[in-house]
């Protein structure tokens, strides 16, 4: 994603080394070091020639760059000797290692253990090198004294989400494989570098043209013992991802592949430095200035998809107040009778009034919930076409976009212009054009959280497994409720056992009670305590890690810049992770959002059993400092517990929202 620090693959600090290479290789002594022939003019010229033709954006791939022999040895001196960080993020999950470019300060003992790397290290960024990657790209001198390399493992499960690598000096960006030499790396085990093309779209005010990448790769470039795939940093062109390495479909297999461990050398090459030939002072400042200039030419945000389009409530206060019998009846086609009752609702409000969040199990009626989880299982058995074009012309779902953002499928409620068809007609369609809509529901919401709501903007969203995803937020404003009602029908997202035991409560409590007495106010209330639990608590075990699905919210903190911009554990000790909810089958979350809090949805592994499923909802609300947000919301609500997730728990740092 452009200009993130979490994007970088070169090493945990996301600085390169500016530490000058001792001592500078030979010519002659470098070009040992790569494979007999790879110097000779025809080669240079045919992959300059690979280079100029290439599409989408200009890349080139060298087949068997080094001595076989060194590199053998320096995976050898890897595996034996490096240690590895897991690390993950909204748009990574990598083994990573230090920065390479620090083995000058080893110790001499830690030194002695990888010769053969630093001898790659140093053949690589020696000048007989550099100058024949400038001569292929054609991109300008490099510099020899700022190295910027890691090694980056991607076993199964493992991913890189789309960006462009564009930060600070970086020139040429480079990936060296140090895959099994034995066990040729097979393309359907994913952990492929695959390239994504740009859109250029004209404004017609002023004629600028704005960049956009398509939220489909065009080409895909798999793994390979000694490969280097390379391509010159672009800003708002160069953007590809590294696709999931698949997990094999039983141990037996895994362990026939080897593992499927993707090991490769990943790294920069980046502009001269002081003292070096080649360096011009300001050339660092000058291409960051128009590196963001380009990347905000012609607006290209305005190109995104989906826009926010928010339905202004004409009067906000009149959904206040009791229920009128007709409103229950309304809401009894769609709602559990449980979260009816007078009784249940002031213990929502209240719990809300504390936490500003809450997560309420099973809020839809047994008899539309079950209509709704046919018709979503019926979807899932369909198949989708591959390409987003195809998608949106063969059905209802639109493709987000663009991809350094977010991809995903969604619909929208229909329009007064845009009328539903029979045929188009569904349970789901039924949530976005009638229920969500509704005013009925909307005083359910305000009575639920003690907002007054302004404005709705709701969608229906479909993550498909290996492929979709959103990548972290801010919110810059006031405070809004944001709500997420899980309708995953498929098991396997970390809550499912909760989930049945929630059902069977539900079903048992429905049994016993007639809804005519509930439509009156007089069915028993069930325990919040039993039905509204904190998303914390909802995230189950480890099983939403490995599939992904999450939907996290985060403390934005840029105080550190070195640090990466989103590392998380989900249910662990991490204190920015504020708010988390795995995918989930009719579960609803609601959320009082701040400025500041930062969002994501977890890319879905291709493990998992199916795809994620949710409504999402936007409500901008009254400003909380008006004074009467609060109204019934109970007695015990108070102005400063509507903080949202700003200030969780009363930390007393302060939060900055990160903007994509």
């Amino acid at each position: 994603m452009t200009k993130r620090k979490a994007d970088s693959q070169a090493n945990g600090s996301g600085q390169a080394s500016s530490k000058k290479l001792k001592p500078s290789l030979a010519a002659d002594e470098a070009r040992k070091r790569f494979r007999d022939g790879l110097f000779d003019k025809s080669v240079l010229d045919s992959y300059t020639q690979e280079y100029a033709t290439s599409a989408p954006y200009k890349h080139a791939v060298i087949h068997e760059l080094v001595d076989d022999k060194l590199l053998r040895s320096v995976r050898d001196e890897v595996r034996n000797n490096v240690q590895f960080t897991p690390k993950e993020t909204d748009i990574y999950k990598i083994h990573q290692s230090g920065d390479l470019a620090n083995l000058d300060g080893l110790d001499d003992e830690s030194l002695a253990k990888l010769p053969s790397l630093l001898a790659l290290r140093d053949a690589l960024y020696s000048e007989t090198f550099r100058n024949y990657v400038s001569s292929i790209t054609g991109c300008g001198p490099l510099s020899g004294r700022k190295t910027d390399m890691a090694i980056n493992v991607y076993t199964p499960g493992c991913f890189l989400l789309c960006h462009d690598d564009v930060i600070g000096s970086r020139r040429v960006s480079y990936i060296l494989y140090l895959t099994d030499p034995d066990e040729p790396w097979q393309p359907e085990w994913g952990g492929a570098l695959r390239l994504f093309p740009v859109q250029e779209a004209r404004n017609d005010d002023d004629g600028e043209v704005a960049k956009t990448p398509l939220p489909d790769f065009v080409k895909a470039i798999p793994p390979a013992w000694n490969q280097l795939s390379f391509f010159a940093v672009q800003p708002g062109e160069s953007f590809h991802d590294v696709e999931e390495v698949y997990h094999a479909e039983t141990k037996e297999k895994l362990d026939q592949d080897n593992g499927r461990v993707r090991m490769a050398i990943s790294g920069w090459f980046h502009i001269p430095q002081i003292g070096e030939e080649g360096y011009i002072e300001g050339e660092e400042e000058k291409n960051a200035k128009n590196s963001s200039r380009m990347q905000l030419q012609g607006n290209p945000a305005q190109y995104d998809a989906p826009q926010a389009k928010p339905v202004k409530v004409d009067n906000p206060s009149s959904s206040r107040g009791e229920f009128e019998e007709a409103d229950l009846e309304f809401l009894l086609k769609y709602l559990s009778p449980t979260y009816l009752t007078p009784d249940t609702l002031d213990q929502i409000a209240a719990h809300f009034s504390e936490t500003s969040s809450i997560t309420l199990e099973n809020l839809l009626s047994r008899k539309f919930a079950q209509r709704l989880k046919d018709h979503i299982e019926e979807q899932e058995k369909e198949t989708l076409p591959e390409e987003s074009a195809a998608i949106e012309k063969s059905s209802a779902w639109k493709v987000a976009r663009p991809p350094h953002k977010h991809r995903y499928l969604y619909q929208r409620p229909s329009e007064p212009d845009q009328l539903r068809t029979s045929q188009e007609e569904s349970p789901m369609t039924e949530l976005l054009d009638v229920l969500l809509p509704s005013r009925q529901f909307r005083q359910w919401l305000q009575t639920a959280t003690g907002c007054t709501i302004e404005s709705h903007d709701v969608m229906a969203r479909r993550f498909r497994r290996g492929r979709d995803y959103t990548l972290a937020t801010g919110h810059d404003g006031k405070a809004r409720l944001e709500l997420g009602l899980g309708i995953t029908p498929t098991p396997g997202w970390g809550d499912d056992e909760e989930q049945e035991e929630a059902e069977e409560e539900e079903e048992e409590e429905e049994d016993e009670e007639e809804e005519e007495s509930t439509v009156k106010g007089k069915g028993k209330a069930k325990a919040v305590e039993e039905a509204a639990k904190p998303g914390e608590e909802g995230g189950g075990d480890n099983q939403d890690e490995e599939v992904g699905g999450v939907e996290v919210y985060m403390a934005g903190d840029d105080d550190d810049a070195d640090d990466d911009a989103a590392i998380y554990k989900p249910g662990g000790d991490d204190d920015n992770t504020l708010f988390f909810q795995a995918a989930s089958w009719n579960k609803l979350t609601i959320v009082l959002r701040d400025s500041g809090a930062l969002k994501f949805v977890k890319y879905v592994s291709r493990r998992a059993k199916g795809d994620r499923w949710d409504i999402s909802g936007t409500y901008e609300i009254e400003d909380l400092d008006d004074g009467d947000e609060a109204e019934g919301a109970g007695e015990e609500s108070d102005e400063e517990e509507f903080n949202g997730f700003s200030d969780p728990g009363g930390d007393e740092s302060e939060s900055e929202s990160e903007s994509d």
